[in-house]
């Protein structure tokens, strides 16, 4: 069911862009990415950190979820959707090129802690984590206010 979910999930994601009636509406499906991520980045770290025992099961289902968002939140930065109920900066639309280049990085690397995360072996899930933590937080450091 939840692999079902995702497949739906995606196919949607493609045409969002086109179906942006509103810089509102490219806002808040870009804010609701962000906050799904958020949630099954938060459950994977809570295992790498070990505030809750390893379970390579849950761990692989948290990463399919975070390495399929992570290309879908991306769609919601459409040009005019920079002002309004957003914490996006300017300088995303203003650097779009060193943007672009941060999201494929966490992209990539949000691949990688899929992989890891398969490999049901906690060091590696704690690695991929880490790396792919620091591409979230660079981007939020160069692009979105506090």
């Amino acid at each position: 069911m939840k692999t079902m979910s995702l497949i739906v999930l995606a196919a949607l994601a493609a045409p969002a862009h086109a179906q942006f009636a509103k810089p509102d509406d490219a806002i808040k499906y870009r804010q609701s990415a962000m906050a799904l991520t958020g949630a099954h980045f938060g459950r994977l770290g809570a295992m790498a950190n070990g505030r809750v025992p390893f379970d390579a099961k849950a761990a692989a289902d948290n990463a399919e979820v975070v390495a399929l968002v992570s290309k879908l939140a991306f769609t919601g930065f459409t040009d005019g959707s920079g002002q309004g109920n957003t914490r996006a900066k300017a300088e995303v639309w203003g650097e779009a090129d060193k943007f672009k280049t941060a999201a494929s990085r966490q992209q990539e690397e949000a691949a990688r802690l899929l992989a890891a995360a398969k490999t049901g072996n906690l060091d590696n899930l704690k690695a991929a984590f880490g790396e792919t933590a620091k591409t979230c937080k660079g981007c939020h450091d160069n692009f979105r206010r506090e």
